[in-house]
């Protein structure tokens, strides 16, 4: 077998030598549609071997066992000729007798581009890439883990507040709300698909037969705005088994007007990040009731969120510390999530966690529909031992969660066994109404005396400035609304 790090590695090292691959974003769009192509054929060559009657949706000169697989095939100008005139524009178009999958396809490269002027390169990236066998399930393996590290290596952070988010939120998010085989499951901000194979992982644990892992193929389901996390999503799902990963599109989800959202469209569970210290674009708010409208990105999620959600469905989420704290819109969203469900816990993370895109403070919300909340539990995550922050060499471990989960308890008789701790307190829903919706509690256990040093009084400087960036934002939000009222008037 290859060294498929290797590999990545060198394909990384041409894609640098070509004019048009010029950043890291080129690079790992160029990457991603090539490996979704060659994931793709090495899938269409499985499902002919296990389907009597497998029917290609792409013509046979298009097909990457055709054009690529030959290592003194098409090169130099003619490759760039038929990728530039042929093969992207022809996919982008795709029609097929198997309309799924080829309205897949079409989804994939709708938006796809080729950054590379140089046909001989292209030809290099293109045999390094036939070095690895996705029917392998060593390879298949390998490179899902080496996937998610290209991930986070080249995932910066944008202006609309996108992150990764660590394997070890997404992984316990999942575990604490625990989806169950049956249950329809959704990321409605799926990003390249974290939560999703988690999920996925997740139900495959409690699948014993094949008819049960054909129910999870049907289980999920999710929407990604922008392109380049998309096609990596879908890229993600084929290598985690997903035949067909038609259930993730390509849209803002928040384009859609709040009250189309009908209830057979509705999910049994949530699990999600949403892009948060962004700004939707202009018209994107008056799809949402008045009372809600803004512009601010996470919190139009949390209000999708609760209209998606079941009675009696589950929700886990990210949310910054700017959604606990604020008022205004963010106050009667607050409100309503507090009505509507049971808002029963909130885990506090520390700074870093999602170093070295961002050092906004960040939350995970757990929540119910049908009943509303009494009292909302509270637990602070500790850093590890002598840690005093979070960075890519150690990012945020799953292993640090098991004191939440040992405490954790069960929401049918209501968390009876969760006790207060130094990390732990409740705080009832008259408390809560009475501070005016504000979610941002102090742990009451711990002193307020913070020792002056750089190290403690650096994060608490720049929570302080998100948090005076997150008011300025809403305040222009608001005025912004007083101001398009007052002209339409």
């Amino acid at each position: 077998m290859p060294n498929v790090s290797s590999l990545v590695k060198t394909i990384q090292d041409l894609m640098r030598k070509d004019a048009g691959t010029y950043g890291d974003a080129q690079r790992m769009e160029q990457m991603a549609w090539m490996f979704f192509l060659k994931i793709f054929d090495d899938h269409e060559q499985e499902l002919a071997e296990t389907q009597d009657n497998y029917r290609s949706p792409l013509r046979k000169d298009l097909r990457w066992s055709t054009w690529a697989t030959d290592e003194e095939g098409i090169t130099g100008s003619d490759l760039l000729d038929f990728v530039n005139d042929t093969l992207l524009p022809t996919l982008k178009e795709l029609k097929g007798a198997n309309d799924k999958i080829s309205g897949l396809i079409r989804m994939a490269f709708e938006d796809a581009n080729n950054y590379m002027k140089n046909g001989t390169l292209l030809r290099q990236v293109v045999n390094k890439i036939n070095g690895i066998d996705f029917n392998a399930s060593d390879d298949r393996h390998t490179f899902g883990d080496i996937y998610e590290k290209i991930l986070k290596d080249l995932q910066s952070a944008g202006n609309a507040g996108e992150f990764y988010t660590p394997r070890a939120v997404t992984q316990f998010i999942v575990d604490q709300v625990n989806p169950r085989l049956g249950e329809t499951i959704m990321d409605p901000a799926c990003g390249t698909g974290g939560f999703l194979t988690c999920i996925i992982d997740h139900l495959n644990k409690q699948a014993k037969t094949p008819k049960q892992r054909e129910v999870i193929q049907e289980s999920f389901s999710g929407i990604e705005k922008k392109h380049l996390p998309h096609i990596l999503c879908m890229t993600n799902l084929l290598l985690h088994g997903i035949k067909v990963p038609s259930n993730v599109r390509h849209g803002n989800t928040l384009a859609r007007p709040l009250r189309d959202w009908g209830p057979k469209e509705r999910v049994n569970v949530i699990v999600t990040n949403p892009p948060f210290g962004g700004m939707e674009e202009d018209g994107i708010e008056s799809n949402f009731p008045s009372e809600f409208q803004t512009r601010e990105t996470a919190d139009l999620f949390l209000v999708l969120i609760m209209r998606l959600l079941k009675d009696g469905g589950r929700a886990g989420l990210v949310l910054p510390d700017g959604t606990l704290f604020g008022e205004g819109v963010k106050t009667r969203i607050k409100e309503a999530l507090l009505t509507e469900c049971n808002l029963h816990t909130i885990v506090r993370l520390p700074n870093g966690v999602f170093n070295p895109y961002t050092s906004i403070r960040t939350n995970l919300l757990f929540f119910t529909k049908g009943q509303p909340t009494t009292a909302v539990w509270y637990y602070e995550h500790p850093y590890p031992d002598g840690a005093k922050s979070y960075n890519k060499g150690k990012p945020i471990d799953i292993s640090e969660f098991a004191v939440e989960k040992a405490w954790w308890g069960s929401e049918k008789d209501g968390f009876k066994a969760r006790v207060e701790n130094e990390r732990a307190w409740r705080v009832p829903i008259e408390e809560i109404k009475a501070g005016g919706y504000n979610l941002d509690r102090k742990n009451p256990h711990q002193s307020d005396e913070v020792q002056a040093t750089v190290e403690h009084l650096l994060p608490e400087y720049e929570t302080l400035l998100t948090q005076i960036a997150e008011t300025r934002a809403a305040l222009k939000a608001e005025l912004y609304q007083a101001l398009s009222g007052k002209a339409e008037g």
